[in-house]
């Protein structure tokens, strides 16, 4: 089973602004260039699956139209990790107690009151596992934090215990990665639209 994953692209946000389940439109243009782009090298016969904020589904939107073949249905599951009431806020005025105190429990301590790093790993790792009994290729438009959980999953690594522990480089706006999960193995890196933007977890 092999997995498709793509971000969304360039989110009209200012830089250095927390967003996770924040709803925040993608860049018109950017968009219609990754559709573009996934267009002409997305297989057919894929399973897709799009989180549900709006910057994934005008993706998908855009896909659909020149892949009609492409019918995403909505999956809560692919959405970003819910960062609660530091969404919309600069992370430097967060507070680096505030941060700190994540940092101390990173695996376990609810971000802005909301999601920890193991619920959102545990919801990934949930449409993970579905997708692996379906046994079909899928396709997912989703997160920058999305494709990190899965990179650790599909490794069979541990849930990160400190922040050191995740993954550090992360997928770009408009970019996608393909992803062998039969037998589980490295990430096959198949990128193509780098439009830039903060990854985050």
């Amino acid at each position: 089973m092999k997995l498709w994953l793509v971000r969304h692209a360039r989110p009209l946000v200012d830089a250095g602004v927390c967003y996770g389940a924040l709803e925040v439109q993608a860049d018109s243009q950017a968009t219609r260039e990754a559709a573009r782009a996934l267009a002409h090298v997305l297989p057919p016969g894929l399973r897709a699956r799009v989180s549900p904020r709006s910057r994934c589904r005008q993706l998908a939107d855009a896909l659909h139209v020149l892949r009609p073949d492409l019918r995403f249905e909505p999956d809560a599951r692919l959405a970003e990790m819910d960062f609660g009431e530091w969404e919309g806020r600069a992370w430097d005025a967060i507070g680096q107690d505030a941060l700190d105190r994540w940092t101390a429990d990173f695996l376990n301590h609810r971000s802005g009151g909301a999601e920890s790093v193991d619920l959102f790993m545990a919801r990934v790792e949930a449409a993970l596992q579905e997708a692996w009994r379906a046994g079909e290729d899928a396709l997912w438009v989703t997160h920058a934090g999305v494709a990190r959980a899965v990179r650790l999953l599909v490794q069979g690594l541990p849930r990160p215990v400190a922040a050191s522990g995740w993954p550090t480089s992360g997928l770009a706006c408009g970019a996608a990665i393909c992803i062998d999960c039969a037998p589980y193995r490295a990430p096959v890196a198949v990128t193509f639209g780098r439009q830039g933007g903060r990854s985050q977890p």
